[in-house]
């Protein structure tokens, strides 16, 4: 192995079956066509792939990949975090693979920059460090993007679905909001498969992880500066192109910094149903995160409050249960200004652990705004 390995490596030439074969024979080496192809898939994984940790990549559920040095490598699978029995010989091997993968996106990643965060070829998130900043060794964690698009019916059981789907109807602007992990992205994608056929979809992300059941989608992607510091695209910058493109409706893959003010300054300006998700402890925290992000923008507290009550209408929040559980809808709440001028968020339905829905204060007032619409249906 280590012998063909060299010689690829000295070649340039790709790790094929047929390129295996040849490096087989050029080290007299006798193998069936079974073994060639195992030899292949190996030598391709510590090429070009994950190495030791790509039989787990394909482990159907996987959703998380995450290395602690070279002893401890963890996978979520849904059901929470796993320890597996994959290791590496050491440290310098958990390094290279992650110079390597780092090298793979365009990034760098050196004692000069010991940190990456990237996207790989097939949507896969990569984040990196590198020791000393990571004293007990190098750190790896790779997010799988979702395998398929869900529908609403499929995520949130019990009617949650007809009330996400009269949201998505009547053309109000949400947040899809939950810790990291929770499926933001996830459900988010299945909201956006709800829109109607004939909409222009834009989605503005980091990295591409909306995938939409929708026939007229386009995506901008930021770009990160290069080794220079130079030819960085962000977020604020996606915003405001995608709003000179006739978007019917705008998507922010993850809103985390300067760009909500664009984003709350363009669904006050006639572009109805945007969304985008939002990284909060629970829904009631969503006017003061809002407001964090904003006012560091710039923005003073009341222009912040004063932007979101007219801009935005529903936060859907998610949770995980305890123990790194079941991924749901725990509450969508309804956000209403107060006469002081704060935006705070109520309750519309909240849903036990089960998925069962129970009705909150502002229920009625979230059904009467989704039947302004006409094809909006809100269950009774």
């Amino acid at each position: 192995m280590e012998s063909v390995r060299v010689r690829l490596s000295r070649s340039g030439a790709p790790p094929t079956a047929a390129e295996v074969a040849a490096a087989l024979r050029a080290e007299r080496a006798v193998l069936g066509d079974a073994e060639v192809l195992a030899i292949a898939r190996i030598l391709r994984a510590h090429l070009i792939g994950a190495g030791p940790l790509e039989t787990l990549l394909a482990e159907p559920g996987v959703t998380d990949v995450l290395v602690n040095g070279p002893d401890q490598v963890w996978i979520d699978d849904g059901r929470g975090l796993r320890r597996t029995a994959v290791t590496f010989p050491g440290d310098e091997d958990v390094r290279r693979l992650a110079q390597r993968l780092a090298a793979a996106a365009g990034r760098r990643l050196d004692d000069a920059c010991p940190y990456v965060d990237a996207r790989l070829a097939g949507g896969v998130r990569l984040h990196a460090v590198l020791p000393p900043v990571a004293p007990e060794g190098t750190c790896l964690s790779l997010r799988l993007p979702p395998r398929r698009t869900f529908t609403v019916e499929e995520l949130v059981p019990h009617g949650g679905a007809a009330m996400l789907r009269a949201i998505m109807t009547a053309r109000l602007a949400f947040l899809v909001t939950g810790g990291t992990g929770t499926g933001k992205t996830t459900l988010l994608s299945a909201m956006l498969s709800c829109t109607d056929p004939g909409e222009r979809l834009l989605l503005v992300e980091d990295s591409a992880e909306l995938h939409p059941r929708h026939p007229h989608v386009v995506r901008l992607e930021a770009r990160p500066p290069n080794l220079e510091g130079a030819g960085g695209v962000g977020l604020r910058e996606l915003v405001r192109q995608a709003l000179r493109m006739r978007p019917d409706r705008v998507a922010v893959g993850e809103v985390r910094g300067a760009e909500v003010v664009d984003l709350l300054a363009a669904l006050n300006t006639g572009h109805e149903g945007g969304c985008g998700t939002l990284h909060a402890n629970n829904a009631a925290d969503v006017p003061a995160r809002l407001e964090a992000l904003a006012c560091a923008a710039g923005l003073s507290r009341e222009a912040v409050h004063s932007q979101i009550g007219a801009a935005l209408d529903v936060v859907v929040h998610l949770v995980r249960d305890p123990g790194g559980g079941r991924r749901r809808v725990a509450e969508i709440c309804l956000l209403h200004r107060e006469p002081s001028g704060l935006v705070v968020a109520v309750p519309a339905v909240t849903f036990a652990a089960d998925g069962t829905p129970h009705a909150g204060p502002s229920y009625e007032t979230l059904g009467s705004r989704c039947a302004r619409h006409g094809e909006a249906r809100w269950p009774s």
